[in-house]
């Protein structure tokens, strides 16, 4: 794994979140509006019934989909995760900027690197909570307001044993009819992951009140505590 940061935020970025936030301001009453609509929008989801026990106490895995602001946001408040990184993964370009990334050139995922305790949480339930809360499945290239590859749904398995829980929950929640439409999630074997840029991470917990976190990620964490309170935890870990 590759870490290469590159700072503190640009002067245009800057000078965006400045005008987002006082827009933000100004529209408060729809942005809670927006909120509630998302929390209408979550979706329970059984259980993996396929989730075999692990005797190690260290694993990772490797999640995409969608913004991974809200990913990471979401999975820092699992319990028995123990470290999230906001980055890229499946892509063909070595050190890919969020530039390159996002504007569709080098065929990566914003994604998330998961470092958790299977004695704690298992493979299965890490993916519970991302079918349930962290994104929308049936979303082909893309998730709410994002469009284009790098936006898509994607479990990069880092072992057999990952894939078969993968595969096994994606045709049990299919089968079920969990959701509206197909799951289009993707299954591919584990790359190169690469951090963000350092004023990626963590970024819903630096800017609780930027709009896009309060309208689209802020509302995955009120549906996590209140789908799955057995999974989350209130302080979350940092990068």
């Amino acid at each position: 794994m590759a870490y290469n940061y590159s700072g503190a935020l640009s002067l245009l970025q800057r000078a965006f979140l400045a005008l987002a936030l006082t827009l933000a301001a100004l529209g408060i009453a729809a942005t809670f509006s927006v909120r509630a609509h998302a929390q209408e929008m979550a979706v329970v989801v059984p259980p993996p019934a396929y989730d075999p026990s692990s005797t190690r106490t260290s694993d990772t895995a490797i999640l995409a989909g969608g913004c991974f602001w809200g990913m990471q946001a979401v999975f820092e408040h699992v319990k028995g995760v123990t470290h999230v990184v906001a980055g890229y993964t499946g892509g063909s370009v070595k050190n890919p900027s969020y530039e390159q990334v996002s504007g569709e050139r080098t065929g990566h995922a914003e994604s998330v690197f998961i470092t958790y305790n299977p004695q704690r949480v298992s493979y299965g339930q890490l993916l519970e909570v991302y079918f349930s809360v962290a994104h929308n499945p049936t979303e082909l290239n893309y998730q709410g307001p994002d469009h284009g590859t790098s936006y898509r749904s994607d479990i990069f398995y880092n072992s057999s044993a990952q894939q078969a829980v993968a595969q096994a929950y994606i045709a049990q929640l299919d089968k079920a009819r969990v959701f509206s439409g197909p799951i289009v999630t993707r299954l591919d074997p584990a790359s190169a992951f690469y951090p963000a840029e350092d004023y990626h991470q963590d970024f819903l917990i630096k800017n609780p009140d930027y709009p896009y976190i309060v309208i689209n990620d802020e509302p995955k964490l009120d549906n996590f505590k209140r789908l799955l309170p057995q999974l989350y935890m209130a302080d979350p870990v940092r990068v």
